[in-house]
Parts: structure tokens; C-alpha cells; sequence
């Protein structure tokens, strides 16, 4: 059956087989599996009697709204509007929400987006897995090859094959850790403290949380 890949946007032939899950006896499930051609994502369906996308994660309707300043998901939301009609005006605007995450949340004052990926890298706060993934924002986007991607974030450039879907699913992880997981965090605590109240007992005491950035969420 022809597949569209969900990091890249290439449609292909997936000419694999699904396999059956089976449980106490019963057939619980049919998986499928494969590999896209042009850029090498592993895609997985499974059928509960229908087929859904368990891998990689559907996350485009994740709302942000809640945590993350609005000065970043004007133009990241938009990204994701324009993704499957101008893959070329996606990546630009990722880029420069990408660029204005680190500029202005993370103080980092370079002048071009590639030299500000690295200067985010050097600070060591990310996840392995997240500064593994920040940085193939620059392999994928082949700025050496195009200066024109690092110098003018704001411009429209071409994309290379996947940049606008990888940059997107980058900046959403980006999000969580600078923004999301913090004031969950707090909101955990707080429900805790709560509940010791209510049953007459001292609230936890703990080392703060430090929410990042130290700007308001929608300011």
C-alpha cells in the first residue's frame, strides 16, 4: 500500500507484512512495519481492528498553550499549519522559533542559528536524547551547504528532505523539557502539599523547582 512518511512527507510502496500479536490464546492485534526509503524513519501501525500510527508518536495536536510563552507558538503552531502545503515556509518558521528559543530563553547571543545550536549544545542541559536531536536539526538542515539557512532564519529557503518535520518534532521536545515538564512538576507538588494540608500534616519540604524561562507562560 502507498505510505506517506511522517518525518519526511515522502510517499512510498510499504510492501510489508503485517504480523499477528497473539495473548492467552487470542488474536489481540496485527502490527506492521517499515522503514522509509528516503530518510530511514521506522513507521508502525497497529490493528485494533483499525490501523493507527503508534510509531512515531502522533503529536500534532499537542497544546502548548498552557505552557509555553506565546512569543514562541505564533510562529511554531503556524509551522505545523503550513507543514504539508509549504514544507519551505515550515522550516522557515521553525527556524526562527527555534532561533528565538535559544536567543531569548537560553541567552545565547551568536549570530548565526547554526553557532547558536552549538553554544545551546555546549551548556549540557539537555538530555542526551534532546542534544542528539538538536543537533541533527543542523545536520538535516545542511546549513554548511546553505549559510543562507543559519544567516536569515527569517527568509524563505529551501528545505531539505525532512528538515520541516524533524525541526518540528525537535522543537516540541525542546518545549517539554524547557517548559512543560518544570510546571508540571509544580503542579505535582502543589496537589501534594494539598493533600498533607488537608490531613493536618507539614507540606513536603524539597529543593524548588526551577521553572524555565524565567519569563511568564504567555507573556
Amino acid at each position: 500500500m502507498s505510505e506517506e512518511c511522517p518525518k519526511c512527507k515522502v510517499r512510498f510502496v510499504d510492501n510489508s507484512d503485517p504480523a499477528i500479536v497473539w495473548a492467552d490464546g487470542h488474536e489481540i492485534a496485527e502490527v506492521s512495519a517499515c522503514v522509509c526509503p528516503e530518510c530511514g524513519q521506522y513507521i508502525v501501525y497497529a490493528g485494533v481492528p483499525d490501523w493507527t500510527r503508534v510509531y512515531p508518536p502522533d503529536r500534532g495536536r499537542t497544546d502548548f498553550s498552557k505552557y509555553v510563552p506565546s512569543s514562541l507558538l505564533a510562529d511554531f503552531d503556524e509551522a505545523r499549519k503550513v507543514l504539508d502545503v509549504s514544507p519551505n515556509a515550515s522550516a522557515m518558521l521553525s527556524r526562527r522559533c527555534l532561533q528565538r528559543l535559544i536567543q531569548e530563553y537560553l541567552g545565547i547571543k551568536e549570530k548565526f542559528l547554526d553557532q547558536q545550536i552549538e553554544s545551546a549544545l555546549r551548556l549540557s542541559e539537555l538530555p542526551s536524547y534532546l542534544a542528539a536531536d538538536l543537533h541533527a536539526v543542523r545536520v538535516v538542515g545542511n546549513f554548511a551547504a546553505h549559510p543562507g539557512k543559519s544567516e536569515s532564519t527569517g527568509s524563505i529557503v529551501d528545505a531539505e528532505p525532512g528538515e520541516a518535520a524533524w525541526t518540528i518534532e525537535v522543537l516540541e521536545g525542546l518545549f517539554d523539557f524547557y517548559f512543560v515538564a518544570p510546571q508540571m512538576a509544580v503542579q505535582r507538588r502543589e496537589a501534594l502539599n494539598q493533600k498533607l494540608q488537608d490531613a493536618g500534616r507539614q507540606p513536603m519540604r524539597a529543593a524548588p523547582v526551577i521553572l524555565f524561562p524565567k519569563k511568564a507562560a504567555n507573556a
